[in-house]
């Protein structure tokens, strides 16, 4: 990844309060970007504010389900590259309220890449964020990304229809687009405790007993939150190759987990292997087992992940540690 290749560049993030959005930002901003955020809700909690980026980037305070917000902000503020990261992400969520996440990560969705195809003078390059989750449950895994996007419940089929907007817009206007595809995304920034790695970290240093809402059982991969900041600006920095405009790619360790196995890891770099899990084998609208195949990324952008769970948990568990000390 090339520090000159950003230096100056105007880059629009949205989601930028996200685990992924907060580390995103503090890494183009050393690498000299000029950084412009869209921001719903301030949350003094996110990384952005904590690590204080907040004071070093421009903001557009509005939501994307605001079509004229994005408009102006591509426009005035004269963007180059876009991040498209902003999004409900929970599962859970989606499953209780539907409307809200096909608002936000559908209409969301058109309404960014419809003002960026407004200005294909400014607009060079657009990262669109999706997930596993897009293609739905599959008897037949690795996902590899010429598998459609078959999302069933909420959440999945609100990612499988940013995925197919997304490639319309190149498909049909050329918009110079393409799509990041990752399975369970952990580091330090994520305070959804809902989530299996801060709610069992945090249970550990809290001295409590981790749940695991599923029975177990369930796979995953999961990926450590600066390999995917690195993979998203890879991908970002290739995007005037025309073999990569318009695809998707997958983004993985290639080493899927058990939530099981994934608790065992936490539990044995926190030295609480003795502690008694809360299994509860009570989630609802979940697939059973996801993990990617991430070839098409190794062969065509040359990435390839930095970290180790060991060592992408190891970071994660001392950001823990500071933050509910300090809170």
């Amino acid at each position: 990844m090339s520090s000159e290749f950003w230096d100056g560049r105007r880059v629009f993030v949205t989601g930028a309060t996200g685990i992924v959005g907060s580390w995103l930002v503090k890494e183009l901003l050393e690498k000299g970007a000029n950084v412009i955020a869209l921001i719903r809700d301030a949350d003094p909690q996110s990384e952005l504010y904590r690590s204080g980026d907040i004071n070093k980037i421009s903001v557009v305070n509005g939501s994307l389900e605001d079509f004229s917000t994005l408009k102006r902000a591509i426009n005035e503020q004269e963007i180059e590259t876009v991040f498209h990261l902003g999004a409900q992400t929970i599962v859970g969520a989606a499953y209780r309220d539907p409307f809200h996440t096909f608002e936000v990560n559908i209409r969301g969705t058109y309404n960014l890449l419809e003002a960026c195809r407004l200005h294909p003078d400014l607009v060079k390059r657009v990262v669109v964020a999706s997930s596993d989750k897009a293609y739905g449950d599959s008897e037949i895994l690795p996902y590899t990304e010429d598998m459609p996007p078959l999302g069933k419940h909420p959440y999945d089929v609100s990612k499988s229809c940013t995925d197919l907007i997304a490639q319309s817009y190149y498909h049909t206007y050329k918009l110079p687009v393409a799509i990041t595809r990752c399975g369970n995304i952990y580091g330090g920034g994520d305070l959804n405790w809902s989530r299996i790695v801060p709610g069992t970290i945090r249970a550990f240093l809290t001295g409590n007993r981790p749940i695991i809402r599923s029975d177990g059982t369930y796979v995953r991969d999961y990926i450590y939150v600066k390999d995917v900041v690195q993979a998203y600006m890879c991908l970002a920095e290739c995007l005037d190759d025309v073999n990569v405009q318009g695809e998707a790619f997958n983004f993985s360790m290639e080493s899927p987990l058990t939530v099981l196995e994934l608790v065992k890891s936490i539990q044995k770099l926190m030295g609480c292997l003795d502690v008694e899990l809360d299994i509860r084998n009570q989630v609802r609208a979940e697939i059973h087992s996801q993990y990617l195949a991430a070839e098409k990324a190794r062969n065509l952008l040359l990435w390839k992940p930095k970290f180790s769970l060991e060592t992408g948990l190891g970071e994660a568990i001392a950001w823990y540690k500071e933050f509910l000390t300090q809170n």
